[in-house]
């Protein structure tokens, strides 16, 4: 863990969706499953889809398809596959509910004066109606959804787009995140990253990781930073 002196000078704070500000696997698992389902595949259990939750839906899909992080399956029922999720999941997105203490957090940060965004791998199309039926859209100055820009997390290129819209230095902007895709983005950019516990890093404990921080919920980011 990359210990830094606290409170972290920062001018703008941007946080992860899928993990951090909502608990949005359950909807994701059971899309899964009922894709599954409606292609003749045995469900998976909602624990193992969770572990495949972080890359995107399109790796989601993948995964569940194969029971592998990794694996490609063949391209036929991959593109067969898809839009049977796709078509669960626009069902349900909007059932997404905020994790303890996230509403408290972030009325916290905008309140201490930070602007705020939301960078995610998930695409627009998701989250923008995720956002908005959770109560949570009106908190962010920018979202970055995963078809925004050319590159999504793990890249740098959305954290140093937000750097540039908030027009401060990629120094002091930190990212709130929950897991490695979040970590490797944050320091591919050079910037601060703390991160929740309880979200979704692929089964992994996010202590392991090289983080400057992690805190149980999104109430405690007010303690660690100071506006500049």
């Amino acid at each position: 863990m990359a210990h830094k002196d606290f409170p972290l000078p920062v001018a703008a704070i941007v946080i992860d969706l899928d993990g951090t500000l909502l608990h949005t696997a359950p909807e994701l698992a059971e899309s899964a499953n009922r894709m599954l389902r409606d292609m003749g595949r045995a469900p998976v259990a909602q624990d193992l889809l969770m572990s495949y939750i972080g890359n995107g839906i399109h790796w989601l899909v993948k995964r569940a398809l194969t029971g592998d992080m990794h694996a490609e399956p063949d391209a036929a029922l991959f593109d067969a596959a898809l839009p049977v999720f796709e078509r669960h999941y626009t069902a349900l997105a909007c059932e997404s509910k905020p994790f303890p203490n996230v509403i408290k957090g972030l009325d916290a940060m905008k309140g201490a004066g930070f602007p705020l965004g939301c960078i995610t791998n998930k695409v627009m199309r998701y989250t923008a109606p995720i956002l908005r039926h959770s109560g949570l859209a009106c908190y962010f100055d920018i979202v970055l959804a995963g078809d925004t820009l050319p590159e999504k997390k793990p890249h740098p290129l959305p954290l140093q787009h937000s750097a540039k819209f908030f027009g401060c230095a990629i120094e002091n902007l930190l990212l709130v995140g929950d897991s490695l895709s979040d970590m490797q983005a944050a320091r591919a950019a050079g910037c601060p990253i703390i991160c929740v516990p309880y979200g979704y890093n692929h089964g992994e404990p996010v202590e392991t990781l090289n983080v400057d921080a992690v805190i149980p919920d999104l109430s405690g980011v007010s303690a660690l930073v100071r506006k500049i």
